[in-house]
């Protein structure tokens, strides 16, 4: 029998309950999952939720983390002792892809005073050049701690950037990187639900393009995001992030109505504002990674304390 082959009459809920006990792991995952995934995960949250469960991790021998590789790389980063895997190797992304560790290094060195502030959507080896990490959830907080004579340089997301400049008045030389996914969200097509929905309050998350973030009533990480409709008086929403937030957001707010925003439809796409990396990780994925502990993440060891040295810095700063 082919090794990824599955018994179509398997139960898998059971088998990876099973597995996830004999393996001792714990599941991470990401809101920006499949449904099935979240629900089943035993720490569901955004990046910087993610990063402190990792860091927490005391009992667990392996990590099954259901995002993307940066995610998976960030909890080997901190955990160098326990196995981590990630249910699809291909699970990539593309701003991290934007800002490959020689061309931030090539840039760093143009640039020798300057203080570089990394988003955590970026490889570990990109992390090791960096002197400090920031998620969407901490980047206001991590800007304004930086030493008031030093220049910054901000990568990979330019959007985040732009907004972090205007909420701390910080000047910052930023890295041209973007999300696929959130700069595909239409301003004219924002405005023109709106206008339709005239109740709805349109939140997003500031990797939007500065265009799309001007129409919004509310900014902010994906938790935040979630936590402001789950607080807020009002009963209607647009949602400027990707989709797959939505699942949660409806657990957390039952009555409330959730408008995914459009995107710019200029070739039919019905599922554009998904990440097509995120959604790789499928339930029968999630089951083979437990059952065969592959694909591994592996980091090189000096490679690995070089990129915990500014995470760390972050998660000391984030408390």
């Amino acid at each position: 029998m082919n090794p990824t082959t599955i018994d179509p009459a398997l139960d898998l809920f059971a088998e990876i309950d099973r597995l996830k006990r004999a393996r001792r792991a714990v599941i991470l995952a990401h809101y920006y999952q499949d449904a099935e995934i979240q629900d089943l995960a035993d720490h569901l949250g955004d990046s910087l939720d993610l990063a402190r469960a990792a860091q927490a991790e005391r009992d667990a021998e392996v990590i099954l983390f259901c995002g993307v590789h940066f995610m998976a790389e960030t909890a080997k980063i901190l955990n160098p002792q326990k196995t981590v895997i990630l249910p699809d190797k291909d699970a990539g992304c593309s701003l991290a892809d934007s800002c490959p560790a020689d061309a931030l290094r090539a840039w760093k060195a143009k640039h020798p005073q300057h203080y570089v502030v990394s988003y955590i959507n970026c490889s570990a080896a990109t992390k090791a050049e960096s002197d400090v990490i920031c998620t969407s959830s901490n980047a206001e907080k991590i800007i304004r701690s930086v030493p008031a004579d030093r220049p910054i340089l901000f990568a990979p997301d330019q959007n985040l950037g732009r907004w972090l400049m205007q909420k701390t008045g910080r000047p910052m030389d930023l890295w041209p990187g973007t999300c696929m996914v959130h700069v595909t969200f239409s301003e004219r097509r924002i405005v023109e639900l709106k206008t339709r929905h005239p109740r709805a309050l349109f939140i997003a998350h500031p990797e939007c393009e500065p265009a799309v973030l001007r129409h919004a009533q509310f900014v902010g990480s994906t938790r935040r995001l979630l936590e402001y409709v789950r607080d807020s008086e009002h009963d209607e929403f647009i949602v400027g992030t990707e989709s797959g937030i939505l699942h949660t957001m409806h657990q957390a707010a039952p009555g409330k109505t959730l408008i995914e925003a459009p995107v710019e439809n200029k070739g039919g796409c019905s599922a554009c504002s998904q990440c097509p990396y995120m959604k790789l990780n499928t339930l029968e994925k999630v089951y083979l990674a437990l059952r065969d502990l592959a694909p591994r993440i592996e980091l090189d060891e000096d490679l690995r304390r070089r990129a915990e040295i500014p995470l760390l810095r972050m998660l000391a700063a984030s408390k």
